[in-house]
């Protein structure tokens, strides 16, 4: 055992936030910690790592074992380099550095002046050398840079001061220090949330090897699939421990909730049948011990409570949007430069219809700005917008929650951005962003990180748009929240671009993965799982799948040239048999083509029916309607990579 917590309670502002919490975490355990924002969960981590007290309950730490704790609090202000503050963090390191070349000046000066070394000199350096040794001091610059490296920290960033990095940056400066003190036990509040995708793979290796215990708050599904062997449930102030990976959990959680429902039931029943006794026989003399007796048995009944359901069952419908044009945003020449940075030279892009864009690649490879050009938000040097017909855009990015304003409630918030029309579903509409009672009359003032989010999500969401364009629109969003936001935009009938390091986020929506890159775009058709396929594929040496988006069929490989007639009677019966199989495949390649061709049709044809804002009056032929046009993309995919292997037939067959 490395920490233990036991009995621990804790209330805030009148409210309880959590009571009777008892876990401990030993070598090798990963406890994922769960619940809705607001629930404590950040609290109840603050309280392992020592950093706040409890009002009840003990925290027990082995001897000689270090907590290390991944804060969300940074000061900004500091100027010193990104190299320097994670160095800080093997300050005995340092000091024993310090001591060596302290000691070693010793020793110089006393060869000179007495000519022999002092054992009690010699000893001491033996000591503080084999410390320094044990530690890693040897290693030490090389840790730096490898940790730094995996974080995204180039040999620029490294070296520039503190002040002048984000909070996401600054974040991943918290993050490395930790990695670099290697605490016997991590407590993580988010970890992933400002990485991206590269450097949560890096991360995901790094954990992997981590032999101490983790305790670890994430919203990221995939994270939590992959790492965790406990789940830790902390909602409505009670907290339950799941043993196994996150399926699991989520599949116990349902059924104990089942059960848990199905006792309430029975008790409620029981609880109905003794009052109606009770009121029927209440004034009648003979069973005035019979009726005292019932209502005692009443009043010991220990009521059982069930947590409110799972809210994220609940789900959102964006407001249908006018149809927009074929092209609903195209980008042509595209010059931007910062200062002396240029992060784009004349690139071009262009988004059709109902596509779902998601921006892929490492922080700083310029996704942000392209994402911000895309909303006509970020002004370029050279190049043209342009926006097809009847296109309405809605921008979401991180500084929307500081627009939030402090002393409005969570309903007068959402006002601010409602038409007269809007005004009767608007508690319906926070009610589908969790937010539910009383908390519409909560301040924005007091709210989580991830209420923020969820209120500038809900502002942007209230009214039509047909092209979306969202900068990591789960950040500080709870596993649930994600999901109503992931279910919402998957039945969104317009455009949509993002930006997210959530991978199950990406797989569920995107059709189409842009790589942005040293200034370079790269087209993959498919979501995150077939992008790193692809990408996989191409470390391997072989030849990406065609990537173009509409894709139109390939060219057919052109068939040999016929050799002379100068070859033995066997070598004209195997060139007879090869020209016939090239024409078998030839022919099948020609059905295939044609069969793509009238799907691609189909698909066009079904992606008008679903623009049309009247055919979703019929919640069943418009399902129908996605349902098949899903069906035919599937298809359509599946013909591809037929078309590959006959292609890849018909040029062996040339050979």
């Amino acid at each position: 055992m490395l920490l233990r917590i036991q009995g621990m309670a804790k209330s805030f502002g009148g409210r309880m936030l959590f009571h009777e919490v008892s876990f401990q975490v030993g070598a090798g355990d990963r406890i994922g910690l769960v619940g809705p924002n607001g629930a404590g969960k950040t609290t109840l981590l603050r309280i392992a790592a020592g950093d706040e007290a409890a009002e009840a309950g003990t925290r027990a730490v082995a001897r000689g074992v270090r907590i290390g704790m991944l804060r969300q609090e940074i000061d900004p202000a500091r100027t010193h380099s990104v190299r320097e503050e994670v160095a800080s963090a093997l300050s005995e390191l340092a000091a024993l550095e310090a001591e060596l070349r302290a000691l070693e000046r010793d020793m110089e000066r006393a060869h000179h002046e007495e000519g022999d070394l002092p054992d009690a000199l010699a000893e001491r350096y033996d000591v503080a050398q084999a410390r320094f040794q044990h530690l890693g001091g040897f290693e030490r610059e090389a840790r730096i840079e490898r940790i730094l490296a995996g974080l995204g920290f180039d040999e620029e960033r490294r070296n520039r001061p503190l002040c002048t990095f984000s909070g996401g940056w600054l974040m991943r400066v918290e993050l490395a220090k930790l990695l670099l003190a290697e605490p016997d036990v991590l407590l993580l509040d988010e970890p992933t949330n400002h990485l991206d995708l590269p450097s949560i793979q890096w991360f995901e290796e790094t954990l992997a090897a981590f032999r101490g215990g983790v305790v670890v708050i994430s919203h990221d599904r995939t994270f939590l699939r992959r790492h965790v062997k406990r789940v830790a449930e902390l909602e409505g102030g009670r907290f339950r421990l799941y043993e196994g990976g996150f399926e699991r959990y989520l599949a116990e959680r349902e059924r104990h909730q089942e059960e848990l429902l199905a006792r309430k039931q029975a008790q409620d029943r029981e609880i109905a049948r003794t009052e109606r006794f009770v009121a029927r026989f209440r004034a009648k003399s003979t069973k005035a011990r019979q009726v005292q007796s019932r209502v005692k048995a009443l009043e010991k009944i220990e009521r059982i409570e069930v947590p409110a359901m799972r809210r994220r069952r609940i789900r959102l419908r964006i407001p249908p949007s006018p149809r927009a044009g074929a092209v609903p945003i195209a980008l042509s020449g595209i010059h931007k430069a910062y200062d002396d940075t240029v992060v784009y030279r004349g690139i071009d892009l262009e988004v059709r219809r109902g596509e779902r864009v998601a921006l892929a690649d490492p922080n700083g490879a310029g996704k942000s700005t392209l994402l911000r050009i895309l909303a006509g938000v970020l002004p370029f040097d050279r190049g043209e917008r342009k926006l097809g017909h009847q296109v309405e855009t809605s921008f979401y990015a991180q500084h929307q929650l500081e627009a939030l304003e402090a002393g409005r409630s969570v309903l007068e918030e959402l006002g601010t951005a409602a038409h007269s029309e809007d005004v009767p579903r608007l508690r319906g509409h926070l009610g589908a962003f969790l937010f539910s009672g009383d908390d519409v009359s909560k301040k924005v003032s007091v709210l989580s990180g991830g209420e923020k989010a969820r209120l500038a999500l809900a502002k942007m969401l209230l009214r039509p748009a047909n092209a979306l364009i969202l900068d990591e629109p789960t950040n500080h969003l709870d596993v649930e929240a994600c999901e109503v936001l992931e279910e919402a935009l998957r039945q969104y009938d317009g455009t949509l671009l993002f930006i997210s390091h959530d991978r199950a986020f990406i797989n569920a929506l995107a059709t189409r993965v842009i790589e942005v890159k040293d200034g370079i775009l790269r087209d993959f058709l498919g979501n995150y799982d077939d992008y790193q396929r692809k990408l996989s594929k191409e470390a391997e040496g072989l030849r990406p799948e065609p990537a173009e988006a509409p894709r139109k069929p390939p060219q057919r490989p052109a068939p040999p040239v016929a050799q002379p007639e100068s070859q033995s009677k066997a070598e004209r019966a195997t060139r007879r048999e090869r020209r016939r199989a090239r024409e078998r495949t030839q022919r099948k390649i020609e059905r295939l083509e044609a069969e793509i061709l009238e799907r691609e049709s189909r698909v066009e044809a079904l992606g008008w029916q679903l623009g049309d804002p009247k055919i979703y009056q019929d919640p069943e032929q418009s399902r129908a309607l996605d349902a098949d046009r899903s069906a035919l993309r599937a298809a359509i995919e599946a013909d591809y990579r037929a078309w590959e292997r006959l292609a890849a037939e018909l040029e062996s067959l040339g050979d």
